[in-house]
């Protein structure tokens, strides 16, 4: 059973990581070893559990806001309801797309055609590539907290920054409000805020695309062939319902949940205390612990299936599934002492301390190390 970290723990963990050595004083081996055996079982009854749950939750919001919203008296009141059934719906939409995403990562199943299964039929309703997104995604993995090859969340450096500096609040909020609304679908399109040395059309829906190999080109286009048949679903129920509704029952909660995925890989990847490497003095264990843990409260955190307060066991064993996270990350912070970060303030609090401290880098440090600043 998970417990909540105390209040001096956490400050703990927030150590900086300019105070530490570079490398911690263990080894991946020692990490994967001090995870109780148990944690490393994936489930397909636990697994489809879950996936049941979400899809439950899904379907009974959806049937509710559409059966009954509209006959409510009350404007005002009917307003009232839709905002409380998008937030709902990209919540309960959240965490379906975190059990794909634990799909493409083969936590979900040991079996890869449960897994792909799954993941293409759930991503492609949140109009997500899946194979794209998954081979990219592995990338990210491979190369987290490198700032020549990572692939998501790359820091603009003081150059980038020139005119724009001091960075005020305003800028702070607008640059919120871009990532949120619009980074996941620039990401997919434009490669937006990632890998800078890809040259050609970098995106996820072209096989022809430099982020895929010669043999993953087909798997393009089964994505894109599901990504089809989902917008040929998608225009039916606009012929049965109407566009209003369309937008309201589908569309709405869909943003909702563009938001939670940036704002949440955005969060996990950018905290003051945690820098990027030069590619050069980059190492795998150095990048996977500038990721940091999370925790939104219990609903965000159960309702999202842990994705973001277990993170950094997540970056480390990706194949463990996130019903085992929050013992595995119990073990990994003890091993790991104050190279393990985590933060419990609250999702406005962290979500403002990012925005605001994590504006761009130096474009050259002498020692490889780019840290976060403000001015």
């Amino acid at each position: 059973m998970s417990r909540t970290l105390t209040q001096t723990e956490e400050k703990k963990t927030l150590t900086s990581r300019r105070e530490l050595p570079l490398d911690p004083p263990v080894s991946v081996k020692d990490l994967r070893d001090c995870i109780p055996a148990h944690c490393w079982k994936r489930d397909n009854l636990t697994s489809f559990g879950y996936l049941v749950k979400d899809i439950l939750l899904i379907s009974i919001t959806g049937w509710l806001a559409y059966t009954f919203i509209d006959s409510v008296p009350f404007f005002a009141v009917r307003v009232a309801l839709w905002i409380a059934y998008v937030f709902f719906q990209g919540v309960w939409g959240t965490g379906l797309w975190v059990l794909a995403h634990e799909a493409g990562h083969r936590a979900f199943s040991e079996s890869d055609v449960i897994n792909d299964t799954v993941g293409l039929i759930c991503h492609s309703f949140l109009l997500v590539p899946y194979h794209a997104w998954r081979l990219s995604h592995h990338s990210h993995h491979a190369n987290t907290g490198n700032f020549d090859k990572d692939e998501v969340h790359i820091p603009n450096t003081r150059k980038e920054m020139k005119g724009k500096l001091p960075f005020t609040k305003m800028q702070a909020l607008t640059r919120y409000l871009k990532s949120v609304l619009l980074g996941w679908p620039a990401y997919l399109l434009w490669n937006a805020s990632s890998n800078r040395s890809r040259q050609g059309r970098v995106n996820h829906f072209e096989p022809s695309s430099p982020l895929f190999k010669d043999n993953e080109r087909h798997l393009i286009v089964i994505s894109d062939i599901a990504l089809a048949v989902w917008a040929v679903g998608l225009y039916w129920i606009y012929t049965q319902v109407g566009l209003r509704l369309l937008i309201l029952l589908y569309f709405l909660p869909y943003l909702h949940v563009n938001h939670w995925l940036v704002l949440i890989t955005k969060l996990q990847h950018s905290q003051k205390n945690l820098p990027h490497y030069a590619d050069k003095d980059w190492t795998w264990l150095r990048g996977q612990l500038t990721t940091i843990d999370r925790s939104f409260g219990w609903f965000f955190d159960t309702f999202f299936h842990h994705i973001q307060d277990t993170h950094v066991c997540h970056h480390l064993f990706s194949r463990l599934p996130h019903y085992h996270a929050q013992e595995a990350t119990q073990a990994l912070a003890k091993k790991l002492g104050p190279y393990y970060q985590r933060c419990e303030d609250s999702v406005v609090t962290q979500t403002v301390e990012c925005f605001t401290d994590c504006v761009f880098v130096e474009d050259d440090p002498d020692d490889g190390i780019y840290w976060w600043m403000q001015h």
